[in-house]
């Protein structure tokens, strides 16, 4: 791969050669859905396939229905149709660290990461991923709540202003903030990833550190990247969301699961992306160079000097006879 390309084009070129995980994980996500919704499909059948007010539910949607449906008695009690949902959620999280090891390593190699390369590269930093995990859930959740609570504090200050817009103001601009300082901690957090798989780093600490350091080096070179895929999230999003709409009728339950599915396949590719311009960078500017073996030098043959032939002793001269 050419280093001086960008994060973003040679980021994309490594998910164009990697699109089988874009699959498998699709696949992943739509079994785990099929069980975790299994409970919730079963009650909301056993009702609404003998009651009328289906109708207001398939043709449009009727807020009031959907709420007094789940208020029946009949249907059960709520926690018992979401547990299953959590469950499964985090299962998919679980198989998302399990699984991402080998994704990296799939996309440094320059050929087809054999099979049980893939699996090997799950195996060997299964721990090493929980921890780092950990350690990332923690200092996360500690920056989002005083993040969050900054914002609390300045939207009430800003309610005590004469300028009615000042409140939703800097509410944006707050929000505008944590998304930024979120997507940071991402960028982190990926490459310390990355460097602990692609450079089978068993101390997480110096994975995390050499990855803190490399993320406020090369910050808006970084973050520019991953903006650019949050926003391509975002259309994919929204562009869905309109076919949907406006191209979906409310009888058209195969083309609803097919646009569905569709969307949820494609909102993977820019989490991927980010995924390959961590690894990109990490090709570019953490990786350890290998230091050059000097060729060694030829064998000389020397083809060795045959021996001379034995001399033969001089013989006296023989007498004449008479």
């Amino acid at each position: 791969m050419n280093e001086n390309n960008g994060l973003l084009s040679s980021g994309l070129g490594m998910l164009l050669r990697n699109k089988r995980y874009l699959v498998w994980f699709w696949l992943l996500n739509l079994t785990l859905a099929e069980f975790g919704t299994g409970a919730f499909r079963r009650s909301a059948h056993a009702i609404l396939d003998h009651s009328l007010a289906a109708n207001r539910l398939v043709h449009g949607f009727d807020l009031a229905t959907f709420f007094e449906f789940l208020a029946r008695p009949e249907f059960g009690q709520m926690p018992a149709m979401t547990t299953p949902a959590l469950y499964f959620a985090f299962l998919f999280f679980l198989a998302t660290a399990l699984f991402l090891p080998g994704v990296f390593e799939g996309y440094a190699a320059t050929f087809r990461l054999p099979r049980q390369d893939f699996f090997r590269a799950c195996g060997r930093n299964l721990w090493r991923f929980i921890r780092i995990l950990i350690i990332s859930a923690i200092i996360i959740g500690i920056v989002a709540g005083a993040l969050f609570a900054l914002l609390g504090f300045l939207v009430k200050k800003a309610k005590e202003s004469t300028n009615e817009l000042l409140p939703f103001e800097i509410r944006m601009l707050t929000l505008a903030v944590i998304f930024l300082v979120m997507t940071t901690l991402r960028i982190w957090f990926d490459l310390a990833e990355v460097e602990t798989v692609l450079n089978d780093q068993n101390a997480v600490r110096k994975a995390i550190g050499l990855a803190f350091r490399h993320t406020f080096r090369s910050l808006p070179r970084l973050l520019a990247s991953y903006v650019v895929a949050a926003i391509v999230f975002a259309l994919i999003l929204v562009v869905g969301l309109w076919f949907w709409i406006h191209s979906v009728g409310p009888q058209s339950i195969i083309s609803a699961f097919l646009l569905a599915q569709l969307i949820l396949f494609l909102l993977l590719i820019p989490r991927f992306w980010q995924r390959a311009m961590a690894v990109s960078y990490w090709q570019q500017e953490m990786r350890l160079p290998v230091p050059a073996v000097p060729p060694a030098p030829e064998p000389v043959f020397v083809h060795p000097i045959p021996p001379p032939p034995p001399s033969t002793p001089d013989l006296p001269p023989q007498p004449q006879e008479s």
